[in-house]
C-alpha cells in the first residue's frame, strides 16, 4: 500500500474532536509511509488532514474540479494537484491514485464518494480496502443501516464484511494492512439457476 484516498467535510464540523482525530490520522498515515489522496481543498477536515500531513513532511496529493478552484478553496502548497475537468474525474482519477479509501467525518458528499467505491469493489473493479474512521461513534447510525440492509437481504454478509468501520486510525489501518477482499459472484448467470 502507498496512498490512502481520504474522504471527509469541507467543514470542521460541530465538535474539535473531529479535527484532532483527523491530524491524529494524518500522523499514522506519515507513520505508515502512505501518501494521502483528498479533495484538495484548503478548508474544513479536508485542510486539516492535509496541513498535518505536510507539516510533517508527507505527501499530500489534491485532486479538485475546476469549478471548485475558482471559488478559491484549493489547497496552494500541496505536494501534488491535479485540476480535472468534472467531479466524476475528480472521484476517477482519486481512485487511481490510491491503494485505500477512507471516510472520515463529512456530510452528502462524503458518503457519496464512499459508497461509489464500495459499489466498485462489491463489483470487482479493484480489491482496495474501504472504510470509515468512526471518530466518536460518528458513523454508528450509519454502521446499523449497513446492518439493517443486510439483515434485509440487501447486501450479502461477505460484501457487509469488506466495509471496515474502527474508532481509531491504528486500528483503521491495521484492518486495513490486513484485508483480503472476497471473491464472489455479484451476479449469477440465469443458466447457472
Amino acid at each position: 500500500m502507498n496512498s490512502i484516498c481520504v474522504y471527509c467535510g469541507s467543514s470542521l464540523g460541530q465538535s474539535s474532536v473531529y479535527a484532532e482525530r483527523a491530524t491524529d490520522f494524518a500522523d499514522e498515515l506519515i507513520e505508515r509511509d502512505l501518501a494521502l489522496v483528498y479533495g484538495g481543498a484548503s478548508v474544513g477536515i479536508m485542510g486539516t488532514v492535509a496541513d498535518a500531513v505536510l507539516d510533517a513532511g508527507g505527501e499530500a496529493i489534491g485532486v479538485i474540479p475546476k469549478a471548485l478552484e475558482a471559488k478559491e478553496v484549493t489547497h496552494t502548497g500541496l505536494t501534488e494537484l491535479h485540476v480535472v475537468e468534472s467531479m466524476h474525474a475528480r472521484k476517477q482519477t482519486m481512485v487511481d491514485l490510491a491503494d485505500g479509501f477512507v471516510a472520515l467525518p463529512g456530510g452528502l458528499g462524503t458518503v457519496e464518494e464512499i459508497f461509489e467505491v464500495l459499489t466498485w469493489a462489491q463489483l470487482g473493479f479493484h480489491e482496495y480496502p474501504c472504510g470509515f474512521l468512526n471518530i466518536d461513534g460518528y458513523y454508528d447510525m450509519l454502521t446499523a443501516f449497513l446492518d439493517h440492509a443486510t439483515s434485509e437481504e440487501f447486501v450479502k454478509p461477505i460484501h457487509r464484511e469488506m466495509v471496515v468501520v474502527e474508532p481509531t486510525p491504528e486500528t483503521l489501518l491495521d484492518a486495513f494492512a490486513s484485508y483480503e477482499p472476497p471473491h464472489v459472484k455479484k451476479w449469477i448467470d440465469r443458466e447457472e439457476t
